[in-house]
């Protein structure tokens, strides 16, 4: 097993990664919480049909277990699944010394820790994260759910008690997955530096085939690169929002597709794509992006935006976005690989952009 630490204000935790890891997680609760009353177990419903009876029946040995069952992807991110998760855990005596476990993506992630984050003013909650998309949103504590106009608009800042990344359970996924995963890997690259992202083009050339000690690596370096970003602005109060990198139009074009309907994954990738093509005019950016397109074209990702969403629709998206300052966008951007900024963008640029995005 290995670990990575995450320091910020509110709270020290490891993020655990290895193989096997439910003895790790059944000694980590008898450690900490050793007056548990129950353990309340938030499911995707999909992975829990693959993992979940194994991994709840191994709980049960040692704590007293209710499992709630979400739909599977962003529409678990719901006000009416938040409501009904809510009502199970008054229904099944959930209580102050319960703890909440996430067990599914990073939309389970982000409910479960909402969930817990409010349940009775809040109750512990551990992330037991089944993808690599998670890698992002499990560690650093923001949870939500979405509104119909925005995606993540109802939350808080609320830091989980520890995080364990069980890697058999990264065996099953399927492919739209593994992209969408290594998109926030990338990014992670685009904010640390070149030499990252020059060995993640080139020793990523295909989802279908994953080495796991070069998986290992890319999730710590990840994990490192947002643990270094949060340890130093918890809530977002300034660079933080560097984490946001390619989500303002990515966000835009995900919620127009509606939720579900398009992997959050590929939508950053376009979103990172669009954020480049304004980092080379507004900050003088010098990149390959050609090059960059090229490969990602090469591992699958669509970049097309549907002809059926106009850039009307996406500027007032972006408009919605959490960074905006008096209703305009706000970018993040790039400089140089590993140095983003904060730049006020006009809608005439961002419409060459989304012009740019379109013709690729």
């Amino acid at each position: 097993m290995k670990q990575v630490t995450i320091q910020t204000a509110s709270k020290t935790y490891g993020v655990n990664i290895g193989v096997e890891m439910t003895n790790e997680i059944v000694s980590f609760i008898k450690k900490s919480f050793p007056d548990v009353s129950k353990l309340w177990l938030i499911a995707d419903e999909a992975v829990y049909k693959l993992h979940g009876q194994a991994f709840s029946n191994e709980l049960g040995h040692s704590f007293d277990v209710t499992i709630y069952q979400a739909p599977k992807g962003e529409k678990a991110k719901s006000f009416a699944t938040y409501e009904e998760a809510i009502t199970h855990g008054l229904k099944h005596r959930v209580d102050r010394k319960s703890i909440v476990i996430a067990f599914g993506g990073g939309a389970i992630g982000d409910l479960a820790g909402f969930i817990a984050s409010t349940y009775m003013r809040g109750v512990p909650f551990i992330s037991v994260p089944t993808t690599i998309l998670a890698h992002d949103s499990a560690v650093g504590g923001k949870v939500a759910i979405n509104h119909p106009l925005g995606k993540n608009m109802v939350g808080q800042f609320y830091q989980p008690e520890g995080v364990f990344f069980d890697l058999n359970y990264f065996s099953s996924l399927p492919i739209t997955e593994i992209r969408s995963g290594f998109a926030e890997v990338i990014k992670h690259a685009f904010l640390s530096d070149r030499e990252f992202l020059q060995d993640l083009m080139h020793s990523f050339q295909s989802p279908e085939n994953m080495d796991e000690s070069f998986l290992t690596d890319c999730l710590i370096r990840g994990i490192q690169v947002k643990g270094d970003i949060v340890s130093k602005d918890e809530r977002e109060s300034n660079i933080r929002a560097f984490l946001n990198f390619g989500h303002t139009y990515g966000h835009a074009v995900e919620s127009a597709s509606g939720y579900g309907n398009r992997t959050h994954g590929e939508s950053v990738m376009i979103g990172m794509v669009y954020a480049l093509f304004l980092s080379e005019r507004y900050c003088n950016l010098s990149f390959d992006m050609d090059g960059f397109i090229g490969w990602i074209k090469s591992l699958g990702y669509n970049l097309k935006v549907p002809s059926n969403i106009g850039f009307d629709t996406l500027y007032e998206g972006m408009k919605r976005d959490k960074k905006s300052q008096n209703g305009n966008p706000v970018f993040v951007l790039l400089k140089e690989v590993g140095e983003p900024v904060m730049a006020d963008v006009t809608e005439e640029d961002l419409k060459q952009a989304d012009a740019y995005i379109r013709q690729l």
